[in-house]
């Protein structure tokens, strides 16, 4: 089924992701928790608030002594813990980045911030099942904070670039989107939770959200069992399957696939989500700084052109994106308004990992919001 894309729907995600911020209307105190060896500070997420003129970082906590020191450098924190907790405790700070990329101690961290009453930058997955994420919701929703999560294709330039063509019917109508997780060594499960959640944010973004999805999860070549259930490279909840294959039911009729399948190239150049119009491709990727290219046929062959958004003002002193979550996050505070990538989104994400491996337990389509709100492989 071809499915008519509604342009203002579009535009206004468009206007969202390249939003300009206003300058906060007060200052804020911020602080950074990571755990070098044990998550770290994620993807870059100890510099997220440099720049920001109304943002001062005054601590960062880490156990490690030398990464403590290495972020404190780049951060400019002030003052530097081994315990964040003792850090919460006598900075009292407005803000907290939790940077660990990590899930083991999502929870306990999140807990103490909300108990300090601040608001959270961190780094996605926003938790390693569906049951955690309820959690943190509840956690949210009872000390009133906000909480942006990493999902930072959202709220990149080419991303809204993206949006417009899409809207300005470059491509005609939507007719599919499909998308592929790095396949490094990683590949299936991790590459699932990890990664996957990379376009599953962006699968909602253009699509809507999810109605049902009907899975096969597979390892090495037979069907996922009881003892394939492991946890990954790192803590991020459990994993099963090298192979999985997935087929999304979206809002208005539209269909979204992903795929992440261990096989021989694992440089993770596929790594992203193709836009299949009736006239037309666009590949946005997520890896090399997220490029995109179009492919202006109907027939979709052809040559494929560079989609180039406008100048982001990167400079080498801070992330961007990183910087762009951040300030929306101010935004949010100042505004009373949920965060671009905030608690919905990141709970949506683990939410369809979940149902992925429910469906393959089942063996049938499992409709969205899931019923059975536990983790579908601790039951196993």
């Amino acid at each position: 089924m071809v499915m008519q894309v509604d342009r203002r729907t579009l535009l206004a995600g468009a206007a969202s992701c390249a939003a300009a911020f206003a300058a906060p209307s007060r200052q804020y105190r911020a602080a950074i928790i990571g755990h070098t060896g044990r998550g770290n500070f994620g993807h870059d997420f100890d510099i997220a608030w440099n720049g920001i003129g109304q943002v001062a970082v005054a601590a960062v906590s880490d156990p490690d002594e030398k990464g403590r020191a290495r972020a404190q450098a780049r951060s400019g924190a002030a003052k530097g813990y081994a315990d964040y907790r003792e850090m919460l405790r006598a900075e009292k700070p407005d803000l907290v980045t939790i940077g660990p990329r990590t899930v083991d101690q999502r929870i306990e961290m999140i807990t103490a911030v909300a108990e300090a009453s601040a608001h959270i930058l961190m780094e996605k997955p926003l938790a390693g099942s569906v049951p955690e994420a309820d959690a943190i919701a509840k956690i949210a929703a009872r000390h009133k904070i906000k909480i942006q999560l990493g999902h930072g294709a959202r709220v990149s330039p080419l991303t809204a670039t993206i949006h417009k063509m899409v809207a300005d019917g470059a491509i005609g109508e939507l007719v599919e989107i499909r998308a592929r997780g790095k396949e490094d060594k990683r590949s299936g499960g991790e590459d699932l939770v990890v990664l996957g959640t990379h376009t599953f944010d962006q699968i909602r973004l253009f699509g809507g959200n999810p109605k049902w999805v009907f899975a096969h999860v597979t390892a090495k070549g037979r069907e996922m069992a009881r003892g394939d259930v492991r946890q990954g490279s790192e803590p991020v909840g459990l994993i099963a399957g090298d192979s999985i294959e997935a087929l999304f039911g979206l809002e208005r009729g539209l269909h979204a696939s992903f795929s992440s399948r261990a096989n021989s190239h694992q440089k993770g150049e596929r790594f992203g989500i193709t836009l299949c119009g009736a006239r037309g491709m666009i590949w946005r990727g997520a890896v090399r700084g997220g490029e995109a290219y179009i492919l202006r046929s109907p027939d979709w062959r052809g040559s494929w052109e560079p989609v180039r958004a406008g100048s982001t003002n990167q400079t080498p002193a801070f992330n961007p994106v990183n910087n762009t979550l951040a300030l929306d996050l101010l935004s949010a505070i100042e505004e009373n308004r949920e965060p671009l990538c905030g608690i919905a989104e990141g709970r949506w994400t683990i939410e369809m990992v979940s149902g992925i491996y429910q469906s393959q337990r089942l063996g049938r389509p499992v409709p969205f919001p899931l019923q059975d709100r536990r983790d579908p492989l601790a039951t196993m």
